[in-house]
């Protein structure tokens, strides 16, 4: 026998009673389009003063301002598809494709103003508080909660007492110490656990083995292995299947015949990071470390040598989110390239390495000769022109992307034609952009959402190989 109706009534009532009611600022809207379908069961409400802004936002090529528009196009299909009236609130379930099942409210009625003396009411946040206090007033017993990007609008919220929280949707981690690394340490048992009925081959000069075990199960594809003993062993994962998994040995780039245009790696994820690079099987490498880790010099190094050497690649592209760490310097002069010029400092600097150490000895002239070369083959280009652009055959470098939202990542990523590998590096603890943060920026969902793909790789650098001076103002500054 099933529950009596007053029990599924009282049940019903319960789960009615548990949906929160958020009220969206108009930064989150203008940060994530989709918002308004990312609240789950719970209810939305919008109030005059956000469409307004919205309104005020919509004119212009920003990101910013095309968001504007994004989202009034989506309240604009809500709206329309509810024939009955809008007080009673439109149901977001079809309309999000069962993403959301809450209800989206819009301001219908005048509020009276019940903020404090010292508060402008003109000022729109302010007005925004207005609606929040009252729908509290109006819903005693149900959480109001204002979600909002601007700190200082949660800290006035909370002043006045009432819950406040920033929009977490679009934080790919919560932590972002959980962020995959690309590298695992095998437990010093591991050879007695997976060893027994273990295969191993040769192809060409590296050695494959292939074991079984319970930790096969936790390896993603493409992740490098490693174990320090006086015989020390790095591999790479080329394939998992269940609790089975096949490795292979590394070339080792630490060995001065296996130079990169000169360049030799310093350290076992530096080792790492040269097997992605020059891997032809591999279109995509994400390089993650801070400062002087060495991203910029083993990425060129790596291009250099398979644009000029092996000619596997036609040319380099470079490019770079252009945010100033201090003021801004106004309108550079000149040609697309010569606009981008300032912004290149670290191609510059790492150039004038490799250019030292290509060991061709040509003298001044030889140097200048090679110099030329690599310029004509190395393209500096603008973030601004890269839609509906394909790139064959390149080497694509984008340098900084910490500083890029998921959206700008994924334009610059799908950019890559056939032939193309694409470079990512930067520093997560180094984000410029305002509202980015290090679980939100397009360099943690590239990592996030591309590991374990057979033709991408990742590593982070951990140790920084500049100089002991940069290394200790790394540590203590």
């Amino acid at each position: 026998m099933g529950p009596k109706p007053v029990a599924k009534a009282k049940a019903k009532k319960h789960a009615a009673r548990q949906t929160k009611l958020f009220v969206l600022d108009t930064n989150v809207l203008l940060h994530d389009p989709t918002s308004v379908y990312r609240f789950e069961e719970h209810d939305v409400f919008l109030p005059m003063k956000t469409l307004e802004e919205l309104d005020n936002n919509k004119k212009g090529l920003s990101d910013v301002s095309r968001n504007a528009r994004q989202v009034t196009r989506t309240l604009d299909e809500i709206v329309s598809s509810q024939e009955d009236s809008i007080q009673s609130g439109i149901t977001l379930g079809d309309l999000s494709h069962k993403l959301a099942s809450g209800r989206l409210f819009l301001q219908t009625e005048a509020i009276a103003n019940e903020l404090p003396a010292g508060l402008p009411t003109a000022k729109s946040d302010n007005q925004i508080l207005a609606v929040v206090i009252h729908l509290q007033r109006l819903n005693p017993t149900r959480n109001v909660i204002l979600v909002s990007k601007d700190i200082n609008m949660r800290i006035k919220a909370r002043a006045l007492g009432l819950e406040a929280q920033d929009y977490f949707n679009d934080r790919v981690l919560e932590d972002i110490d959980l962020l995959y690394s690309g590298i695992r340490e095998l437990p010093e048992d591991f050879w007695d656990k997976h060893g027994q009925g273990m295969e191993s081959w040769k192809r060409e000069s590296r050695t494959l083995y292939r074991v079984k075990g319970p930790l096969c199960s936790k390896l993603l594809v493409n992740e490098f292995l490693f174990q320090e003993s006086p015989q020390p062993f790095y591999a790479i994962v080329r394939e998992t299947a269940g609790k089975t998994a096949q490795f292979e040995t590394l070339i080792d780039y630490t060995h001065p015949k296996n130079s990169v245009w000169g360049i030799t790696a310093r350290n076992r994820e530096q080792n790492f990071a040269l097997n992605l690079l020059m891997d032809p099987e591999i279109d995509f490498v994400s390089l993650l470390g801070q400062a002087g880790t060495g991203k910029t010099l083993l990425t060129l190094a790596a291009g250099l040598t398979q644009v000029l050497d092996s000619k596997r690649y036609s040319e380099i592209i470079m490019t770079r989110v252009t945010v100033p760490v201090g003021e801004d310097i106004g309108f550079l002069p000149g040609s697309e390239e010569e606009k981008m010029g300032p912004w290149m400092g670290a191609l510059e600097d790492n150039l004038e390495v490799l250019n030292k150490s290509d060991g061709h000895d040509g003298g001044d002239w030889g140097r200048a000769a090679t110099q030329d070369l690599i310029r004509n083959r190395i393209k500096i280009k603008s973030l601004n022109f890269m839609r509906g652009r394909t790139f064959l055959n390149k080497y694509l470098i984008i340098d900084e992307a910490q500083n890029l939202t998921p959206k700008q990542m994924k334009t610059l990523i799908t950019r890559a034609g056939p032939g193309t590998k694409v470079v990512c590096m930067g520093n997560i603890a180094q984000i410029d952009t305002p509202y980015l943060t290090e679980g939100s920026s397009g360099l943690t969902y590239v990592v996030d959402r591309l590991k374990g793909w057979p033709h991408s790789g990742h590593v982070t650098l951990q140790r920084g190989e500049r100089s002991r001076l940069a290394d200790h103002a790394a540590e203590v500054l």
